[in-house]
């Protein structure tokens, strides 16, 4: 099972209605939050894909994210007391269990959604407007998505 890693680039204003029920299911609701997303649900990245980025994320990538990022309820952070709490010797290991699809941030009792900062240097060359395949910001791009949220960490 892959898992996409989901962010919002582009904000709401002057949205199409669809595009943005679409965005709430995803719960891609504000600029610069990641959320992550079932090779299932596609489609949907498919069909908000002018506001939205997203691609595979490695357990490397996910684990740091976690560490940094990641959110108890309450806006608690994640501390080595939880990751004994869930038997886990390190955040790289509870990625790979996410990624496996053995257990979810849900079932965790995680927050879905990283806040995540601006990208260090900026996005692409071409902006927030244009696809990631011509040089801008937008839409799918693979492996590459790690680097973009190591910048924005």
């Amino acid at each position: 099972m892959n898992l996409f890693a989901v962010i919002r680039i582009r904000g709401s204003v002057n949205v199409n209605p669809r595009i943005k029920r679409t965005l709430e299911l995803i719960r891609a609701f504000k600029v610069n939050h990641l959320v992550l997303v079932k090779e299932s649900e596609k489609g949907m990245l498919q069909k908000a894909q002018g506001f939205l980025t997203w691609g595979e994320i490695d357990a490397k990538t996910l684990g740091m994210l976690l560490e940094k990022r990641g959110r108890l309820p309450g806006n608690k952070r994640i501390g080595n007391e939880f990751l004994k709490e869930k038997s886990a010797k390190s955040f790289e290991e509870l990625a790979t269990k996410i990624i496996e699809g053995k257990t979810s941030l849900q079932e965790l009792g995680l927050k879905p959604v990283f806040r995540l900062s601006p990208p260090k240097k900026g996005y692409e060359r071409a902006g927030i407007k244009k696809a990631y395949s011509i040089g801008g910001a937008l839409g799918y791009r693979a492996s590459d998505m790690n680097a973009l949220i190591k910048k924005m960490t």
